[in-house]
């Protein structure tokens, strides 16, 4: 019995060097393991993929058991962005302007044609994809997406978050992708 309660105490633990009382791993590894479970997502749901979403909050899929079950309705308190539904393009500045009031490090996921595309609505009056406005880290493809795919998103994002260097964001790469956008 204690040789499996020892395994399942190491299964979480980033990669490191351990011996009889101590643990030593990288800045990285710890950082990157506590942003993965700890994300705060904000929901700027549009349409029906925003009733995806809430189903993949209720009891039966649990988004809680990933970290995320603690929602944000401001961008200053929030760390993913998940956009959802059809954007408007009357609705790209205040988009942007959300994603810019988010603090650093900040992801975004993409959920659904609508978002991701423009969707069935390839019309003067829709964004055709929100990567013409912010970047995006995961995109979850769908119309609408099942709560399945919305978890594997954000698996994906997670994978995304623990493996990413607490230096990349002061980055050269970085800060030409972000000016690309027009932002800082």
């Amino acid at each position: 019995m204690e040789a499996v309660k020892s395994k399942i105490e190491v299964v979480g633990a980033p990669a490191g060097v351990e011996g009889p009382g101590f643990f030593a791993t990288s800045l990285d590894n710890v950082v990157g393991m506590a942003r993965k479970n700890s994300l705060w997502p904000l929901p700027f749901a549009t349409s029906c993929c925003g009733i995806e979403f809430m189903a993949t909050m209720a009891a039966h899929y649990d988004l809680a058991r990933y970290g995320s079950e603690r929602l944000s309705f401001s961008p200053r308190q929030a760390d993913l962005l998940m956009v959802m539904g059809t954007i408007a393009k009357k609705m790209a500045p205040i988009l942007r302007q959300v994603y810019i009031q988010m603090a650093e490090p900040r992801w975004v996921l993409s959920m659904g044609a609508c978002a991701s595309s423009g969707g069935i609505f390839d019309t003067y009056s829709v964004l055709q994809g929100i990567d013409r406005v912010i970047p995006v880290d995961v995109y979850v493809p769908g119309c609408p997406p099942r709560p399945e795919q919305v978890l594997d998103g954000i698996m994906r994002i997670q994978d995304l978050v623990q493996k990413e260097s607490i230096r990349r964001r002061k980055g050269p790469e970085y800060k030409a992708m972000m000016a690309s956008y027009g932002i800082e």
